[in-house]
């Protein structure tokens, strides 16, 4: 039997959802975003590299219209790093391809975001330009996409 973990849920997990939210935004940073953030950051801990980065495969599967048997689809090149920061806190990374020095930078980010006096500067300073940029590119191809949408209609041409 497999027994749930159920910490999250009686610490609310909000936070874990949060956290969640930047790692996704991190993950999805430009490598040369993230190195101009670090380079901007006015009082950088010392790092401490536990794990990483390094590089490896993860098998993508997939399902025929969402709910069929599923299959193996592909494998996809994932990046991972573990730092630790001079005040204890571990952060984490994950990134598809292979920028291994955005992943680190992306683990000390995160282990940043834990320390409740360094969250608000992250939040700012890193996360929302991130979310910003995102936000302009779909917006930019959702406007792409309309420029090209057809519209069908049929004339009705009375009752024969």
């Amino acid at each position: 039997m497999i027994k749930e973990n159920t910490q999250s849920t009686q610490t609310g997990g909000a936070p874990d959802l949060q956290r969640k939210a930047a790692m996704a935004l991190l993950a999805q940073a430009t490598a040369q975003e993230i190195a101009a953030f670090w380079a901007e950051w006015s009082d950088k801990p010392d790092v401490e590299t536990l794990r990483g980065p390094e590089t490896g495969l993860v098998m993508l599967r997939g399902r025929i219209g969402g709910g069929g048997a599923p299959f193996n689809l592909g494998e996809a090149t994932v990046t991972r790093a573990t730092v630790r920061l001079g005040n204890g806190s571990v952060g984490h990374a994950y990134a598809l391809g292979r920028h291994r020095e955005k992943v680190r930078l992306a683990a000390v980010f995160d282990a940043l975001w834990q320390r409740p006096e360094c969250r608000q500067d992250v939040q700012q300073g890193v996360l929302e330009p991130i979310a910003n940029r995102l936000k302009q590119e779909q917006e930019a191809t959702r406007a792409e996409t309309a420029a090209t949408k057809v519209d069908f209609f049929t004339m009705v041409r009375g009752d024969d």
